[in-house]
C-alpha cells in the first residue's frame, strides 16, 4: 500500500513520536513505507510523514551516492532509534523533504553518528554511520522528535522560504505523489 504523505503544517509533524511496543508486528507497515518512499522518489520516510505517530523510519541512502563514492549506502528500517552521539566535522548540504516539496535549504549537521535501534526483526543494534547515510538518518530521526529541516533556518533564510511553506500547507503545489494537506 502506498500512503499519502503528510504536508507541512499538519500537527503530527511537530509532535514527538511514540515508542513502539517491543515485538509489535511491523513488517507490513515497513514494506508499505518502503513502497511509499520509493513511489515518491525519496531517500527516507518517517512514520509521522504517513500520519503514524510512531518511532519508526526507513531509509535508502544508496540513492544519495554516486558510483565513485567510497561510502556504501544502506536500505534499512529503524525502530525506536536513539542517537547516542553525533560527532566529527560539521558540514552543510542542501536538504529537502517529501512533506515539504519544492523547498530546499543548506543544513549543517555533524558528519558521523552512533545510533541504537531495533531492526525489523526486533534485533537490537548499535552502529556508527557517516557521510550521507548519517545525514539521512539525522533528518529522519528529527521527524520522530517533531523537528523539520526548516526549523534549523534562522533570520533571512527562514523568511525566504516562508511563502513556500504557506503554499505547501495550503496544497498550492504539485507533486507526483498523493499528499494530505492541513489547510486545503
Amino acid at each position: 500500500m502506498i500512503y499519502p504523505i503528510v504536508a507541512y503544517g499538519n500537527p503530527i509533524l511537530k509532535k514527538e513520536a511514540a515508542e513502539i511496543e517491543e515485538g509489535a508486528e511491523l513488517k507490513a507497515l515497513i514494506q508499505d513505507m518502503y513502497s511509499t518512499m520509493d513511489h515518491a522518489s525519496g531517500v527516507g520516510l518517517a512514520a509521522p510523514q504517513i500520519n503514524q505517530g510512531l518511532r519508526l523510519f526507513v531509509i535508502d541512502s544508496s540513492l544519495m551516492l554516486d558510483e565513485e563514492d567510497e561510502e556504501k549506502g544502506i536500505r534499512r528500517a529503524f525502530i525506536n532509534p536513539i542517537i547516542l552521539d553525533e560527532y566529527g566535522d560539521n558540514y552543510g548540504f542542501e536538504e529537502g523533504c517529501l512533506s515539504i516539496p519544492d523547498v530546499r535549504a543548506e543544513i549543517i549537521r555533524p558528519e558521523k553518528l552512533t545510533i541504537e535501534y531495533f531492526d525489523e526483526n526486533w534485533n537490537l543494534k548499535e552502529e556508527e554511520f557517516s557521510g550521507m547515510t548519517a545525514r539521512v538518518i539525522q533528518h529522519e530521526y528529527d521527524h520522530l522528535e517533531g523537528i523539520l529541516f526548516v526549523d534549523y533556518l534562522k533570520g533571512l533564510k527562514k523568511r525566504l522560504v516562508q511563502s513556500k511553506l504557506i503554499d505547501v500547507s495550503k496544497g498550492k503545489i504539485h507533486t507526483d505523489y498523493r499528499m494530505i494537506y492541513p489547510l486545503k
